[in-house]
């Protein structure tokens, strides 16, 4: 029995479904953007039996490395086959670049097919061989329908295959434009559906819209295994690529690359070139953080100063800004000096974006050094996260946040005191439990 196509209608800015047009969307609140989408009918023909849990083999999928140990490191290990990968990132950020470096090293696996709707085969070949990324096992495939595509991955039984990007690519069971809501739910789908059938990763390269998302409905990220967010500012060197989803491997990880006129290159000691060009000036604290499974240390500088307006200004590059409030608020309220009068600038040195709270003591550390006009020793490094009521608490891995310190050459840790027994680094360890011992630590 087939059932008739129904019609939905879809929002083009957020993606929500509706069963009749609406003049607004009630997820986003935007006017008359919603579309009419025609669904393909469906066979409700049964599928495959349901099996027992216990009868599925449970080993360790095996991965299939890009021999780029940092991409390698952010996947969980490598590529699993039949994995479809999303990388997002704003234009020119670099993630062609990054992906024509993997499929230069999966071309030792066997042939890599690049489809790109975006750009021609003459076009990526001028930027393959800028960055030397021609091996012959690299086919360029100019095309933008999904069946095609398919139909080129069985003939050729390739490693991998990179789509650039999901915008540009349409399939056939969708009357509207490439780019739209169900052309882009509908070609990921049918290419999630192919690489679990042909046993090949995939990756899809996504647009990033003004707002930082990935451009589409959110039911790609849903439908994808893994999703990559290429972070920098284009005007500084350094990129960084996060794992934000990622169903075979921890989430959150990071790898950080520095862009050459040669490619990307990974960055071996994220921590000591994060810290590499820093100040010994009031205002500048080191900081022990955790991005995904490792510890990078980052400089945080503040800068306090005598406001011109009649509201002093509060700005946070890299961080919350309303944790920066927060803190203020606790400063104020546990005498580490009053800021009504004064503007505050907050930022992380390096273009990094942490949300861990364990980075609150060396945003108070920073505040206050700078407030004071006092800096802070250059061999000392702080972590742990302040309560509201001016108490110090602990955090995870602080054995390993001291470790890496020790590692770059400080000296001591100032830590909150439930994780001072904790650590064994060869460091100096000072465990305080309130804002105000921390401060008369700090500043004595």
């Amino acid at each position: 029995m087939v059932k008739k196509a129904a019609t939905i209608y879809a929002c083009v800015e957020c993606g929500a479904q509706a069963t009749k047009w609406l003049g607004r969307c009630p997820e986003c609140n935007a006017w008359n953007s919603y579309a009419a989408e025609e669904t393909a009918p469906r066979d409700s023909t049964p599928g495959s039996a349901p099996v027992g849990i216990a009868d599925v083999e449970a080993d360790a999928a095996p991965r299939l490395s890009t021999r780029i140990p940092a991409l390698d490191r952010v996947l969980g290990g490598g590529l699993v086959f039949g994995a479809v990968t999303l990388v997002g990132g704003e234009p020119g950020v670099g993630k062609s670049t990054l992906l024509l470096q993997a499929a230069q090293q999966l071309a030792q696996h066997g042939m890599v097919l690049y489809v790109s709707g975006e750009e021609s085969p003459r076009q990526i070949s001028l930027r393959a061989r800028r960055l030397g990324t021609t091996h012959e096992r690299i086919r360029l495939f100019a095309e933008t329908c999904v069946e095609r595509i398919i139909a080129e991955a069985e003939r050729m039984k390739p490693a991998a295959v990179v789509i650039d990007s999901i915008q540009t690519v349409r399939t056939s069971t969708s009357d509207t434009a490439a780019g739209s809501v169900s052309q882009v739910r509908d070609s990921a789908g049918i290419l999630m559906t192919a690489a679990k059938r042909l046993s090949i990763p995939i990756f899809l390269i996504g647009h990033i819209t003004k707002e930082g998302t990935i451009a589409g409905p959110k039911s790609l990220e849903h439908i994808v295994d893994t999703v990559l967010y290429f972070e920098g500012e284009k005007l500084q060197d350094f990129r960084i690529v996060r794992a934000h989803k990622n169903r075979f491997g921890p989430v959150n990880e990071v790898a950080l690359f520095e862009m050459h006129d040669s490619g990307l290159c990974e960055v071996p000691n994220p921590s000591a070139a994060l810290i590499a060009q820093r100040s010994a000036a009031p205002g500048s604290a080191v900081v022990a953080a955790i991005e995904g499974t490792r510890p990078i240390l980052i400089e945080l500088q503040a800068l306090v100063s005598k406001t011109t307006f009649p509201s002093p200004r509060r700005m946070a590059l890299g961080i919350d800004a309303n944790r920066v409030s927060l803190l203020l608020a606790v400063l104020e309220k546990r005498n580490g000096g009053s800021y009504l009068a004064n503007d505050v600038y907050v930022n992380l040195a390096g273009g990094l974006v942490v949300d861990e709270p364990a980075i609150d003591l060396g945003i108070i550390a920073a505040l206050v050094s700078s407030q004071k006009a006092v800096a802070i020793p250059p061999h000392t490094v702080v972590f742990g996260e302040v309560g509201l009521l001016g108490e110090i608490r602990n955090v995870s891995q602080a054995d390993l946040r001291s470790r890496e310190a020790a590692a770059l050459g400080f000296k001591r840790v100032i830590v909150p005191r439930a994780n001072a027994a904790e650590i064994r680094a060869d460091v100096e360890v000072i465990g305080v439990r309130r804002v105000e011992e921390f401060l008369a630590a700090m500043f004595a």
